[in-house]
């Protein structure tokens, strides 16, 4: 080190090119070879960066939310959640009113098919055996699922496509696939559209077997436990109240224009109109307390659901509609959409899945 110090005044004296020669020069006489290797390349390393790397931008991160706003409201799809709606505000409640305190909440699609199945040998969660077969969009127990396809189509419209995962298990993947686009309806601003698609891809012969029609949650919601004040919408500005403890088990509706609505105290609401809807609606809080916090355990839940045959090679397709404000302004819109979309019926085949 006292070598080093006393080259300093000469390397002070020197034009910088000569200075870094004689320093090279001088080093290889005096240190060995692998402390000369270390100082040369911290020589080397204080030389200015060729122009060619300089200011040059980071890589980009990829986008987790992915959001549409037309200035009323927006709506958001978020990759790791499994490309499920985790946002939704509108000017009159800029809070996210979407529950995503697990991969089971959400605003998500879920299926079920099959036989109940024990599978607890197998890791399955003991809350959920025996448990059919049901994949969906978030995730399973204790695990988000995973998202192939993540991205805005154009300036109207998300797009995800999704690997679910079976609810019971902790990290299972299902045999199936799930595509969603999400847009706002024309000429309506406070009127989310969401189309949905899903494809089964399970083994004809695996161990849930083909059995009979089952219940569809077209889709599963789940908002803030400060919007606990439930309604069933009749039509012409009407409203039915709907009440319901702390489930689940949730409580059981059936919505004569396929449309429900929960409520805060302040006269905000989200509704939820599901023309294809073909039996009584989940829905209800969930636990105690009066939070809108996103994150928090308590909720609140609605579920519109319709009887499908979903066999292990079913292509399924619906669509349905998120409409926010207040009462009111709900229901002018629920009556429109009702007039336009109230004979909709959803597709099911066992054909190959739609392109997009």
């Amino acid at each position: 080190m006292k070598r080093l110090k006393r080259m300093q005044p000469l390397l002070a004296a020197t034009p910088s090119k000569t200075r870094k020669q004689n320093f090279q020069n001088q080093l290889r006489t005096l240190l060995p070879p692998v402390c000369l290797w270390i100082a040369l390349f911290t020589a080397q390393s204080q030389s200015p960066a060729p122009a060619h790397l300089v200011n040059q931008p980071a890589t980009k991160a990829p986008q987790e939310l992915l959001l549409l706003d037309n200035g009323s409201v927006k709506v958001g799809i978020d990759r790791a959640k499994g490309a499920s709606i985790t946002w939704l505000s509108w000017t009159a409640y800029p809070k996210n009113v979407v529950n995503s305190a697990d991969p089971g909440r959400l605003i998500q699609q879920s299926y079920y098919a099959g036989r109940r199945l024990d599978r607890k040998a197998d890791g399955q969660s003991k809350a959920w055996s025996p448990w059919p077969w049901n994949p969906i969009q978030g995730g399973g127990v204790g695990s988000w699922a995973r998202v192939n396809e993540f991205k805005r189509i154009d300036d109207h419209t998300l797009f995800g496509e999704t690997v679910p995962k079976l609810w019971d298990m902790p990290d299972e993947d299902a045999a199936a696939l799930m595509r969603q686009w999400t847009g706002f309806e024309p000429r309506m601003s406070n009127v989310v559209v969401v189309r949905c698609e899903f494809i089964a891809k399970r083994d004809s012969d695996d161990r849930w077997g083909q059995v009979g029609r089952s219940p569809q949650e077209v889709p599963a919601c789940y908002f803030t436990r400060n919007f606990n004040l439930f309604k069933s919408y009749l039509g012409d500005g009407r409203w039915r109240d709907e009440s319901q403890r702390p489930g689940p088990p949730w409580g059981k509706a059936r919505p004569p224009l396929k449309a429900m609505a929960c409520f805060a105290a302040n006269g905000e609401g989200v509704a939820v109109f599901s023309p294809t809807a073909t039996e009584s609606w989940n829905f209800g809080p969930h636990a105690g307390g009066n939070s809108a916090d996103p994150a928090a355990g308590p909720c609140v839940h609605i579920a519109p659901i319709s009887r499908v045959d979903m066999g292990p090679k079913s292509t399924f397709r619906y669509r349905y509609w998120i409409v926010v404000g207040t009462k009111s302004e709900i229901a002018a819109r629920l009556d429109s959409l009702w007039k336009k979309y109230s004979a909709e019926s959803a597709e099911l085949t066992d054909s190959g899945p739609q392109k997009h």
